[in-house]
């Protein structure tokens, strides 16, 4: 909304909180509840949004779940459930919604935020790893077919200093973030505001030249 879009967020699960962002952020903000892993469902949703707004301009998928578990312990459900929601999530929601987007005599952007668990594994995060590699080629093959009316790129946030992380990782303890921070040549982690200049830039028309591309904001940490 900084940027003056109306927002179609959708959200699952948390219906207490879809409302509270709307009452926050006000009526430039409309919130969807939606299952990203059925896609009949998604179709439906996407049909309602592009009836009543018409053919978004930008479109960010952002979606996540993790269900960590060492490989030879993860069952059925924890590898389906991730791909589900991260991977084959993009693909429907896209899908529903690129059609419009192509069709329109707008261009539109499209950004998939992925992880750099997409590219250097870790431990324990088989289903998260694949789902976010998976992602990036994904980006890539829509960035192809949707050209040149659809860009499409990929954001790669690095640490970030947001509840999840801290807990995840411990932050709290100055070991544990000392840690991290020596891994980063920055020296730091991100602000959330950070990660949102970048997705600003990738949506904006100072990225008008990129498609099929990934962004990684990471402090250095990577340098893929």
């Amino acid at each position: 909304m900084k940027l003056g879009f109306r927002v179609n967020a959708l959200y699952r699960s948390d219906e207490d909180g879809a409302r509270g962002a709307v009452r926050e952020l006000g009526p430039r903000l409309n919130t969807v509840r939606v299952d990203l892993s059925d896609g009949a469902s998604v179709a439906e949703a996407a049909e309602a949004v592009v009836a009543e707004y018409g053919p978004p301009v930008v479109l960010v998928n952002n979606a996540g779940m993790n269900a960590d578990r060492p490989f030879l312990e993860m069952s059925h459900d924890d590898w389906r459930r991730v791909i589900d929601t991260n991977l084959s999530g993009v693909f429907y929601l896209t899908r529903a919604l690129a059609p419009a987007m192509v069709a329109s005599d707008t261009d539109a952007t499209i950004v998939n935020v992925g992880a750099t668990t997409g590219i250097r594994p870790r431990r324990n995060g088989a289903n998260y790893c694949a789902s976010k590699a998976g992602l990036l080629h994904l980006t890539k093959c829509l960035a192809l077919e949707l050209a040149p009316r659809v860009r499409v790129n990929c954001l790669i946030p690095g640490n970030t200093e947001t509840v999840e992380l801290v807990e995840r990782f411990n932050l709290n303890d100055p070991d544990a973030r000392r840690g991290m921070l020596d891994e980063i040549p920055q020296r730091r982690i991100a602000d959330p505001e950070e990660i949102a200049d970048a997705l600003e830039f990738l949506v904006g028309p100072n990225s008008a030249y990129m498609t099929g591309q990934k962004l990684v904001v990471d402090g250095g940490q990577f340098m893929w």
